[in-house]
């Protein structure tokens, strides 16, 4: 069936048929509607044009029509029309060829300009005369808010579902679901015992890289899931331990809507997934799932993390405790002009406030002398040591020796999941025909495979022996049960490093500030429940 509007300056360029589908599931169960699309190639000929005058672009197959950045398809269509190439685009239906408005009256414009046709299964139709464009465009405006209603509809249940923390997600390892739906524990104690460590390692070590040092150096797997969802141990990266940490399903919460999509940062990329700090995420529903630590405690290891990235120009935030001579890393900042110390070792250590040089070229602040600041807040803390904050200690501890409890069990249970490893392999290739070599010579490296890890599970528990820090801690607590002899002295004595000391400093004051004059220097710190105490 021939159109009016069809003149032979149209004829005499090529007819397009352009064919999308929106989604890869979609091409492969909507056959039919694939099936229509390609048949217009017939209704092309009924208007007019010649088989070999007739193009199909079906690049786009797959792809949202919610955006033209990716439809290398719907681009060349673009240009072939402002080429003047194209006489007629043929598509089922216009939601076809583009779902915004930002993508659809350009390409109005365009062949309104070239005299280009547009026809679906309704019509056809001259974007270059009133009527219609007044078409076209209220086909493209109700495409537009068609896909805006499909998503509304979509998301409307998903989130009414989330809010109730009933969304069937993805659960970490550690937590599955039984027949009924219902979210339990992974019946495996050996994996509940491993992510227990984890958390036990970190409250008491404070950094994600020393948890994943402490791991491997005891030869201790994580458990993970493959591609196929199937129980598998691996080395400990920073990656799997962080991503331990930093699941509230472990502390029994549901969340919902913890990334957001950030607009890509040049033309043509994808959207990136960016994380929300907690107090955006969109939904959280506490108590949802058996929890390994309870929310408080995932609130402070979450800060600990924050805290330990040095980016003070941004977050302020102090950075994990390094290797070094001075005590208050991180944790010193400048009673004149309130930015954060830094530490210079050049010439001696030193406190350095160069902030306002770095950043507006004005001169260096102050810098003072470290030893004489290190001694006074060594001095300060042993002092503030009352009896009754003793038990701080002790309580301390109580943590490591259980910490090594841990350790140790989670050795045990490696060995014993290894020797099970072992007895299958052997029980497999005890029962394979010695006759078939080819079966039984590979059963027989899995067998002497296994065997070598058991050895070396083995070795791993032998070497778990109780640790300095823990030894230290008893022997100073004694100590410190006498005033008299509470002095830095003490944490030499006993081998405290440098980089205990700090996490010591770190976990008694939130902050020191330090201002000089020509003769003296005068420091203040805050020790918790006090207003700050001052030292000359």
């Amino acid at each position: 069936m021939k159109s009016e509007l069809v003149t032979s300056s149209h004829l005499a360029r090529k007819a397009v048929v352009y064919i999308r589908q929106s989604t890869p599931h979609q091409v492969v169960s909507n056959q039919e509607s694939l099936r229509l699309q390609y048949a217009l190639r017939k209704r092309a000929r009924e208007l007019g044009w010649r088989e070999a005058a007739i193009d199909v672009i079906d690049a786009d197959l797959g792809l949202s029509g919610a955006s033209a950045a990716h439809r290398n398809g719907f681009k060349e269509l673009v240009g072939r029309v402002g080429l003047s190439e194209v006489g007629l685009i043929l598509s089922i239906d216009v939601t076809r060829l583009a779902r915004n408005c930002t993508d659809w009256y350009p390409l109005l414009d365009i062949c309104g300009l070239r005299g280009c046709l547009i026809a679906d299964r309704d019509g056809v139709y001259d974007p270059g005369t009133p009527n219609g464009r007044l078409l076209l465009g209220l086909k493209g405006s109700i495409s537009e808010l068609e896909l805006h209603t499909i998503r509304s509809r979509l998301t409307a249940g998903l989130l009414a579902k989330a809010e109730r923390g009933e969304l069937a997600v993805m659960l970490p390892i550690g937590l599955m679901r039984d027949p009924s739906g219902v979210v339990v524990k992974d019946p495996d104690i050996a994996v509940q015992g491993r992510l227990g460590l984890v958390f036990q390692l970190f409250l008491q070590l404070r950094s994600v890289a020393k948890v994943m040092r402490a791991l491997n150096e005891r030869d201790l797997e994580l458990p993970r899931r493959d591609r196929h969802g199937d129980l598998c141990w691996t080395r400990a990266t920073l990656a799997a331990v962080a991503a331990v940490l930093k699941n509230p399903a472990y502390a029994g919460a549901f969340v919902y809507g913890r990334t957001r999509f950030q607009p890509p940062k040049r033309e043509g990329a994808l959207p990136q997934k960016a994380p929300r700090p907690i107090e955006e995420w969109r939904i959280v529903v506490k108590d949802r799932y058996p929890a390994y630590i309870d929310w408080p405690i995932y609130e402070k290891i979450r800060a600990v993390i924050r805290d330990n990235r040095a980016e003070y120009m941004r977050i302020k935030t102090r950075g994990a405790p390094r290797d070094g001579e001075l005590l208050l890393h991180g944790i010193a900042w400048c009673a004149r002009c309130g930015h954060k110390m830094y530490v210079r070792y050049k010439g001696g250590g030193e406190y350095v406030c160069n902030h306002l040089r770095t950043q507006q070229g004005q001169p260096t602040c102050q810098h003072i002398r470290a030893d004489r600041i290190d001694a006074a807040v060594a001095d300060a803390f042993l002092t503030a040591l009352a009896p009754a904050e003793l038990d701080a200690l002790s309580h301390s501890r109580r943590v490591q020796q259980q910490m090594n409890n841990a350790l140790r069990s989670s050795a045990e249970r490696e060995l014993e999941r290894k020797r099970y490893t072992a007895a299958l392999a052997e029980r497999q290739f005890n029962r394979a025909d010695p006759d078939n070599r080819l079966v039984a010579s590979e059963l027989e490296r899995r067998w002497e495979a296994a065997l070598t890890d058991v050895r070396a599970a083995e070795e791993a528990l032998a070497r778990q022996t109780p640790s300095k820090a823990a030894i230290t801690q008893v022997a100073m607590s004694k100590e410190l049960d006498n005033r008299s002899s509470a002095s830095p002295a003490a944490c030499r004595r006993y081998g405290l490093t440098r980089l205990s000391r700090m996490r010591i400093a770190r976990r008694c004051c939130d902050a020191s500030s330090k201002r000089s004059c020509s003769t003296a220097v005068s420091t203040t710190w805050p020790w918790p429940g006090s207003s700050g105490e001052e030292a000359p």
